[in-house]
C-alpha cells in the first residue's frame, strides 16, 4: 500500500502540474486582450467588468490548488494515519475540516469566476447563495467520487491484488497501464477545446486503444506463438475487434451530437489508428519481449550447464588426486615408520579440509590455492627423497598475490608434471614458478619427459585433470587467460597466465 501511495502521489502530482501548465500557458503565449474577449462574453452580456487573472487564472488555479492538496491530505495521511488505525473520531475531524476547507476555497474561487452574476442577482446575498449551493454540490462530487474510488481501491486489495499479483505478468501490465492513462491526460490537456469533451473524447480512444493493445499482447500473439497459425490469428482478431469496435460508432454519436459525418470520420480515424499504430506496435514490443526472454533462458540453461560442468569437473579431480595421495602415503609408510607417515598424514588432513570446504566455493583467496600447492608438492618430495636423480624446485613468490581464483584450478598442471616427469630409472627435474602482479597471475611448470612417458601422455591426452582446467578456464576466464602447452620428446613446459581484474 505505501509503494501504490507512492504512486498515487506521482501520477496525482503529475496531473496537478499539467493542469497548471495548461492554465499558465495561454497566460503566457496568448495576448491579455485576447483572452479578455474570449472569456470575457458573459460578463460583457451583464454589463460587468472582467479581469482575465482576478475572474479566470486565479480561480481555476485555487479550485485546482486546493482539490490537489486535499487529496494529497486524505489519501496520504488521514486515512493512513487514523482511518486504517482505528482511530476514527480524530479522522473524521480531519476530514470535515479539510472538505470544509475545500468547500470555501471552492466558493470564494467560484465567487469570482461567475463575477457576472452581480448583475443577474439583484443583491450581493443571492451571489454568495449561488456560489455557496453550486460549491456546496462540487465538494459533495468531489467526496463522493473519493470514496467511490477509495472503496474500489480497498476491495480490489482485499479480493483481486492477491490474485493477480501471483501471475508474472502482472507488473508489466500495471506499469503499461499507468504509461496509457498518463498520455491519455497529457493528450488531453494540451489539445484545446472544451476540458469534459476532451476528457471524454480521448478517455474513450484510451480504452479502445488500450483493449486493443492488452488483447493482442496478452491473449492473441501468445496463442499465436504456440499454434503458428495464420489463419487462426486472423480469425481471433477479426472476432475481438469487431466485438471492440461495434459499440464505437454508438459512444461517438453520444458524444457528438447531430454531426454523423463527423461521427463515421472519428470512427474511421480510430479503427485506422489501432490497425496502422496499435497493433504494429503490439506486435513489435511482444516480439522483443520474447527476443529478449529467449536471450535470457538461453544464458540460464548455458548458466545451469556451466555450473553443472564445473562441479562435475571438480568432482572428477578431487578422488582422482586423493587415490594418488594415499598411495603415496601407503608406499612411505613401508619405507619408514614414524616421522615422515605422521607429516604426510598431516599434510593430507590440511588438503582434504581444503577439498571439502574451500573447494567447494566459487573463489577462494590465491593464498589458500598455494598452501594447497605446498602441500600437495611436499607430499610428493616424501615419495621421491630417496632418489638423487629426481630435482624438485619450487619458486614461489608471493608478492602481490593477494588476488582470488577459483579452487583447484592449478593442481592439475603439477599433477601432471609428476605423474609423467618421475622415473626411477633417469634423470628427473620438475620446475614450478609461481608469481603475481596487480592485475594478473604467472603460473609456470617444467617437467622432464622420458621415453616410457611419452606415449602414455599421447595416449592419456594430458589426463584427465588438464582436460578438465582447459574447460573450466575457458569457462570461468573467457578472454582473459593465456595457456600455452610446449612439449618435446625429452621436456614438458606449461605457461599459464590469468588476468584477474
Amino acid at each position: 500500500m505505501n509503494q501504490l501511495r507512492k504512486i498515487e502521489l506521482g501520477v496525482v502530482t503529475g496531473i496537478f502540474l499539467l493542469l497548471l501548465f495548461a492554465l499558465l500557458y495561454k497566460s503566457v503565449t496568448y495576448n491579455v486582450f485576447e483572452l479578455q474577449h474570449e472569456y470575457g462574453y458573459k460578463f460583457a452580456r451583464y454589463d460587468q467588468v472582467f479581469d482575465y487573472y482576478k475572474h479566470y487564472l486565479l480561480p481555476l488555479l485555487s479550485h485546482i490548488t486546493i482539490v490537489y492538496l486535499a487529496f494529497v491530505c486524505i489519501n496520504s495521511w488521514i486515512m493512513p494515519s487514523f482511518y486504517e488505525q482505528g482511530k476514527w473520531k480524530i479522522g473524521t475531524l480531519l476530514l470535515i475540516a479539510t472538505c470544509g476547507s475545500v468547500f470555501l476555497v471552492i466558493m470564494t474561487a467560484s465567487t469570482w469566476y461567475n463575477g457576472y452574476l452581480f448583475g443577474v442577482y439583484s443583491t450581493r446575498k443571492g451571489v454568495h447563495m449561488h456560489c455557496a449551493k453550486s460549491a456546496f454540490i462540487i465538494t459533495i462530487f468531489y467526496v463522493t467520487l473519493y470514496a467511490l474510488y477509495y472503496g474500489v481501491k480497498q476491495l480490489y486489495f482485499q479480493q483481486l491484488h492477491p490474485k493477480l499479483a501471483s501471475k508474472p505478468q502482472f507488473a508489466q501490465i500495471r506499469s503499461e497501464a499507468l504509461v496509457m492513462l498518463l498520455l491519455i491526460v497529457v493528450f488531453a490537456v494540451v489539445t484545446p477545446g472544451r476540458n469534459s469533451a476532451k476528457f471524454a473524447i480521448f478517455g474513450l480512444i484510451g480504452i479502445y486503444y488500450g483493449i486493443v493493445y492488452f488483447v493482442a499482447q496478452y491473449r492473441l500473439l501468445p496463442l499465436y506463438n504456440v499454434h503458428r497459425n495464420r489463419q487462426l490469428l486472423v480469425r481471433d482478431s477479426a472476432f475481438v475487434f469487431l466485438m471492440i469496435f461495434i459499440l464505437s460508432p454508438i459512444l461517438f454519436f453520444i458524444l457528438i451530437p447531430g454531426h454523423p459525418r463527423d461521427v463515421i470520420l472519428s470512427c474511421i480515424a480510430l479503427y485506422m489508428g489501432a490497425f496502422l499504430v496499435v497493433l504494429p506496435l503490439s506486435y513489435w514490443i511482444f516480439y522483443l519481449r520474447q527476443s529478449r526472454s529467449d536471450t535470457i533462458l538461453g544464458l540460464r540453461k548455458a548458466l545451469d550447464q556451466s555450473e553443472t560442468g564445473l562441479d562435475f569437473l571438480r568432482w572428477q579431480i578431487n578422488p582422482h588426486f586423493l587415490f594418488n595421495a594415499l598411495n603415496t602415503l601407503y608406499g612411505t609408510a613401508l619405507t619408514e615408520k614414524a616421522p615422515a607417515t605422521s607429516e604426510g598424514i598431516q599434510k593430507l588432513g590440511d588438503m582434504m579440509r581444503f577439498m571439502l570446504h574451500d573447494n567447494m566455493q566459487e573463489r577462494i583467496s590465491l593464498s589458500k590455492e598455494i598452501a594447497y600447492l605446498e602441500n600437495y608438492i611436499a607430499l610428493q618430495r616424501l615419495r621421491t627423497q630417496g632418489s638423487s636423480d629426481i630435482g624438485i624446485e619450487v619458486n614461489i613468490d608471493d608478492t602481490h598475490c593477494d588476488h582470488e581464483i577459483a579452487p583447484m584450478l592449478l593442481i592439475p598442471f603439477v599433477e601432471n608434471a609428476f605423474k609423467h616427469g618421475i622415473s626411477s630409472r633417469n634423470k628427473s627435474r620438475i620446475t614450478l614458478s609461481l608469481s603475481c602482479t596487480p592485475e594478473k597471475i604467472y603460473f609456470d611448470v617444467y617437467n622432464t619427459v622420458h621415453a616410457s612417458r611419452a606415449s602414455e601422455i599421447e595416449n592419456d591426452s594430458m589426463g584427465i585433470g588438464l582436460q578438465n582446467v582447459r574447460q573450466r578456464l575457458a569457462l570461468l576466464y573467457p578472454r582473459r587467460h593465456e595457456l600455452s602447452i610446449r612439449e618435446t620428446t625429452t621436456e614438458y613446459f606449461v605457461h599459464l597466465t590469468i588476468q584477474v581484474v
